[in-house]
Order: structure tokens, then sequence, then C-alpha cells
């Protein structure tokens, strides 16, 4: 089954098929105060006291994200696990779970080494991060085509997108009250960013239409991997009489681009409100090379290759001659290596209010707003929160997440004594059922857990 998983996203994405959600900090720990890593999210906020991760595991961040379920792709047929394409599923019972654009993303942070101090009239935070990012954005025709195979004379597959960034960063992070504005704080945080690889994959058109004995298709893609060591891999078309690229291989890798980026943040006092906003990841990556895929613009083939015929079966022999048939649809050039380019940052906005009430102080109420700016994976969410921290060494968070993934549940337990260890688990965007394969049934699951040594 794993295969014919992988075997159906290859299908619809040359940029996966060929090689092989969310943010990256837990909001559910954004009010409370003894929650190490909220200057992640803010870069104004500090701790009460110093502190030192354990290495590679002082803060973990792991998460998935989307408007496509695997209920939508994976149904039980007679006990058994079945794809969507099983003839006893009804195309209408398929189809009502598939959006006209569906969006996938992965997500993980991770913090190698870190470490937290007050000096410089100021907290102070300094790391070493490991950052991946994965998203892709699928047409619903593309569903309908594998579904119905041939049933239509006529397929448009629009806009049907991946993108992928791996790399590292080292982050220095200072904040300061003001003591001229009583009430406000501000920080800032300046981040080396050491970049592994970065893939983005624009397929803008692919139209089917069916003639008497063949298939005349129109394409525009565009690929441009920025990886060391990558090259694709061709095919010959004998009804095109032309290569294109099927695949693509690394041969080696290592470190490919260099880049900077600085959060912004600020808090205000007052009474018992406390508001907060900030502005994360807002820089650049510049790649040293970039072998590129395209089409070159519009393109136009007649060939009779696609048969698009699954006979409702699930025949991995099957699916790999149709993944192969899929990977050809848009006919692209192998154009080499052009060069440099840069890339931005996927950006983050948060704007946060915090009430804190008054007939019980260890209790507060919060809301927070959290936008990422990243062109067609842009989303946004409001998370609203009841916090609470009885006695000093525990806090925690109970909140609803709504936004354009849905609606959501998380939680955070925080332990922190002050003086010798810190332990904190949390999920902003609870599991749920998973699969026997312990693959979440809800495509929206967001992990947090660290240790820490305060002192």
């Amino acid at each position: 089954m794993k295969q014919q998983i992988k075997n159906i996203v290859a299908a619809g994405l040359l940029a996966v098929g060929t090689c092989g959600a969310t943010a990256q900090n837990t909001y559910s720990g954004y009010f409370l105060d003894n929650y190490l890593y909220r200057s992640e999210m803010n870069p104004a906020f500090g701790n009460e006291t110093n502190y030192v991760g354990f290495p590679a595991l002082g803060n973990v961040n792991v998460g998935m994200q989307g408007n496509l379920h695997l209920t939508s792709v994976l149904y039980n047929v007679n006990g058994k696990t079945s794809l969507f394409t099983n003839p006893n599923v009804s195309v209408e019972e398929v189809m009502k779970g598939i959006h006209d654009k569906n969006r996938l993303g992965a997500e993980i942070k991770l913090n190698v080494l870190n470490a937290g101090f007050k000096a410089f009239g100021g907290y102070n935070t300094v790391a070493i991060n490991v950052r991946g990012d994965v998203n892709a954005q699928l047409p619903g025709s593309l569903f309908s085509l594998l579904k119905e195979g041939v049933s239509n004379k006529t397929y448009d597959i629009k806009n049907l997108r991946a993108n992928a960034v791996a790399y590292g960063e080292i982050v220095l992070n200072h904040s300061r009250d003001i003591k001229q504005v009583p009430g406000l704080r501000v920080g800032g945080a300046v981040k080396f960013l050491l970049g592994y690889g970065q893939l983005d994959a624009r397929m803008e058109e692919a139209q089917l239409v069916l003639g008497e004995d063949s298939w005349n298709i129109r394409s525009n893609a565009l690929i441009r991997a920025s990886v060391k060591g990558l090259k694709y891999k061709t095919d010959y078309n004998d009804d095109a009489h032309r290569e294109y690229v099927s695949g693509m291989e690394i041969d080696g890798t290592g470190l490919n681009g260099f880049g900077l980026g600085f959060d912004l943040g600020a808090e205000y006092k007052w009474q018992d409100f406390r508001f907060s906003a900030a502005l994360l990841d807002l820089g650049f990556i510049s790649w040293s090379n970039t072998s590129v895929a395209s089409t070159n613009g519009l393109r136009e083939v007649q060939t009779s290759k696609y048969e698009f015929d699954v006979n409702g079966t699930d025949d991995s022999d099957e699916w790999d001659r149709l993944k192969n048939d899929l990977t050809a649809l848009y006919q692209m050039d192998d154009l080499g290596n052009t060069g440099g380019r840069t890339t931005a940052l996927a950006a983050t906005l948060n704007f946060g209010v915090e009430y804190n009430f008054p007939l019980y102080r260890p209790l507060s109420f919060g809301l927070v707003n959290s936008t990422r700016i990243q062109g067609a994976y842009t989303w946004t969410q409001f998370r609203l929160s009841a916090n609470v921290r009885p006695v000093k060494c525990l806090s925690a968070s109970a909140n609803l997440a709504m936004g354009t993934y849905g609606v959501g549940f998380g939680w955070l337990v925080n332990v922190n004594t002050g003086k010798g260890f810190s332990f904190f688990c949390g999920m902003d965007h609870t599991m749920g059922k998973l699969a026997k394969q312990g693959v979440p049934l809800n495509s929206n699951a967001k992990f947090n857990i660290g240790i820490d040594f305060p002192f």
C-alpha cells in the first residue's frame, strides 16, 4: 500500500514523482510565561531564567497540514484498505472529498543547540536549528482523471504545484524593556542561513484532448531545483520524436546556498491586557546551482502514448505504467545548470492579545492570529486559548484553532522547575484517529516536545 500511495503522489507531481504545514513553532505555548521558546514566535518575549537546551531534543517541532485527508484517498472495501481508484468506490463518493485545490504540507524544525541568558540589559537566545518545509497543491481535475480513466474527452489540469526547502540557521536574539515607555518591550533576531536545497515546481497547464486515436496535449511547466549534485533523467517519446525530463537523481550532497533573515517583535502591557505583534523570517537564501526543466512556454504535443486505463485495479505494475505516463505529460526540456538564484523565506505575521483574569491571576485568555505569507501556499489561523499556571513550576494551555485548514484542538503541558529541569509536550492540532500505518486520517497534526535545563 505504501508503494501505491507513492505512485499516486508521483502521478500528480513530476517534482515528487521523479525524485522522491503548519507553523514551525508551537502556538499552544504562546501565552505561557515559563515556556522557554516563546521568543521563536515573537522575539520580544523573554524568559524568567537562563537555560541550556538538551542537544537535538531542546525543542522538536513536527507537523503536517492540508485540506486533503487520508480518508479521501484510502477506503475500506470488503474489510481491506483500498485506493480511491477501486471500482467498488463510486466516483461520486470519491469526488465529494476532493477540492478544486487540494493542499498538503509538512514541516520540521529541530533545535540542535540552543541557550538563553540574561545579559546586555535584556534577554538573549542563541540557537542552531535545522528546518525543512514541503508543500504541494493538487488540482481536483487530476483526481478526476485518475479515478475515471478515459471517460471524458477533455481534461484540464491547472496549477499543479510543489515547493520544498531545507536549510540550517544560526540565530541570535535580543529583547529588552523600553524604560522610556512603561509596559513596552521590543526584540529582534538575526539569522545566518545555510541552504541545503530548494525545489519549486509550477505545472501551470496540462490540457488533454482525446482525438480519434491520439491525445492532443497542451502544457506549460517549469521546475527549478537548487540542490547540489542534482541532475534530470530523460526518456524518449517515439511519437513526438524528442527527449523529455522523466525524473531526477542526486549524486552527492552538500551546502548549496547562504542567506540572511530577521525577526522583529514588540509587546505592550496595559492593565490586565498584553498586546503583541511580530514579523518572522523576513529574509532570503542565495543558491549557487539551479537545475532547470521547462516547456519553454506553451508546448503542444500529439501522441498515442497515454492510455489512462487503470481498469479499477490496484496492481502495482499498472500504477507504475500510469505514473510513467503522467510524468511524461509535460514534455519538459532539460535546460541544465543555469547558475545562481535567490528565493525569499516564507514570512509569518503574528498578532496576539492576552487578558489576565482578575478574579484568579494564574488564569488568562488569549487570542493569536498567525498568517504565513507564501504565495500559493499562504495560510492563516486564529487560536483562542485558556492558559493557567496554578503553581510556579507548572503551566498548561488548551486552545481551539480555526483557519485555512479547518478547525483543530491544541494543548500544551509545561513543567519548568526554574532550576535544573524543564519538560514540555503538546500538539497544536491533536492527531485524532490514525491509520494502521500510524498516519493521521486527518492531514492536520502538529507535535512539539522538548527537554531543557534552566539555571
